[in-house]
């Protein structure tokens, strides 16, 4: 198949079978799991979940190769769609929980990480390969540049952990940036007494003006009428500066003002 990769699908094959087999290894798919590949492309991760798992979905938005891939893996149950819009409901059919697979388009990793965030009840965990840079701000701690919205909220929903790095020699065509494995494993339970809708507005709104403290963050949120008591000087402080364990304690408090409880 010569088909070359598109950059507007953000596509890099990955052609080292040691990598491939690494990325295996650490899946360690099983052949009762139902499995959703991200973007099988050539299939070089495809061919050895196939082997491995009689339950396999591969979705694909470049049409060109599907028919290859068809031919290749007559057993692949094939979408041919954009990730972003597929429905997880008819994929789940409430079988065992959904594992996740795919060496994914580093222009959409925020977007596909959202998606597995609000479709994690019928989630067990998700190999990703992703931007090394990305890997970083998914595992950063409270006070480095790299904290901020999506390593809040991904942490909060899932155990996150860095399987390990890859060179770019092992794509076609290379690219630009070394790569990363990251294992999610997903939390089937969210903090006691707290909204989870609640929780991700709140971290949105303390750094949506990073350089200001959380009280002048809060004015240009919806939660700009609350008002509560700040014995431990919280709002002074910017979001960057904050726990996990810190926005829970907060959403707890904002959720009671957007309610109309206090």
């Amino acid at each position: 198949m010569n088909n070359k990769p598109l950059k507007r699908f953000g596509q890099n094959y990955l052609v080292d079978k040691n990598t491939v087999d690494k990325i295996i290894n650490h899946f360690n798919p099983q052949n009762d799991d139902t499995i959703i590949e991200i973007g099988p492309g050539r299939g070089a991760l495809t061919e050895q979940l196939i082997k491995k798992c009689d339950n396999v979905t591969a979705i694909e938005i470049d049409t060109r190769v599907v028919n290859d891939l068809k031919t290749r893996f007559p057993s692949l149950k094939l979408q041919n769609s954009d990730f972003l819009k597929c429905d997880f409901k008819t994929l789940f059919q409430g079988k065992k929980d959904l594992r996740i697979i795919g060496n994914i388009p580093y222009n959409i990793t925020t977007d596909i990480i959202y998606k597995l965030i609000d479709n994690r009840s019928m989630l067990s965990d998700a190999i990703l390969m992703v931007q090394y840079e990305m890997a970083q701000r998914m595992l950063s701690k409270k006070g480095t540049k790299e904290y901020g919205i999506l390593s809040v909220i991904l942490n909060a929903f899932a155990h996150v952990n860095l399987c390990f790095k890859i060179s770019p020699n092992v794509f076609y065509p290379k690219p630009h940036v070394y790569s990363a494995i990251v294992h999610l494993n997903f939390k089937k339970e969210f903090p006691g007494n707290i909204n989870p809708d609640i929780f991700i507005a709140v971290v949105k709104a303390a750094f949506g003006n990073r350089r200001k403290t959380l009280k002048n963050s809060f004015k240009n949120s919806i939660f700009a009428l609350c008002d509560f008591e700040d014995r431990d000087g919280i709002l002074s402080k910017r979001a960057e500066q904050l726990s996990i364990e810190n926005f829970y304690a907060l959403s707890r408090k904002l959720e009671g003002c957007i309610d109309g409880r206090e």
